[in-house]
């Protein structure tokens, strides 16, 4: 696996599946959410996937390969891929309000899941990842925009960066 640097990516502390739901070998891990989907709910003093996927994002859009070390690093690559996708979006957006639009404009556009052409993905899943993209819009423009509603050029600079060197939407 080679990377940029010395420094390893950063992986999921969720490794332990035992009585997880599983849909295509993706774990459906608990959520700290309010938006309805099949995610069980997680504490909301913890950090739970898209908190990972939020810290880690800037240290591993850097990197050009993703070793998969549980299958909880499946939703992390898939989420630091919409996060980027998000970023990209948000990047012209000079206020909260515009860049809220423009979150839930993206959450109506039909997001590609992993495997989709010719691939019949379970209900189940779909559904998750709706609902997973869905927590992490709303999160991710707390990180966005500051509290005064100015975009945070220390986040969407970002946008330009390329995940594993691909690009997707």
């Amino acid at each position: 696996m080679s990377q940029v640097g010395s420094a390893p990516v950063y992986h999921s502390s969720f490794v332990d599946d035992t009585g997880i739901t599983k849909a295509c070998g993706c774990p459906l891990l608990p959520l700290k959410t309010h938006i309805r989907g099949p995610a069980p709910a997680f504490d909301q003093d913890k950090a739970d996937i898209v908190d990972e996927a939020i810290t880690f994002f800037r240290a591993n859009v850097f990197f050009k390969n993703f070793n998969v070390k549980s299958p909880a690093d499946k939703l992390l690559i898939y989420l630091t891929f919409y996060i980027n996708i998000a970023l990209k979006r948000l990047e012209g957006c000079r206020t909260l309000a515009v860049g809220t639009k423009a979150i839930i404009n993206l959450g109506l556009e039909k997001v590609p899941v992993p495997g989709e052409p010719g691939f019949p993905f379970p209900e189940l899943l779909r559904n998750y990842l709706k609902q997973i993209r869905e927590e992490t819009s709303g999160r991710l423009l707390n990180c966005a925009y500051r509290a005064n509603g100015t975009p945070n050029k220390w986040w969407l600079a970002f946008a330009k960066r390329k995940f594993m060197n691909i690009v997707i939407l």
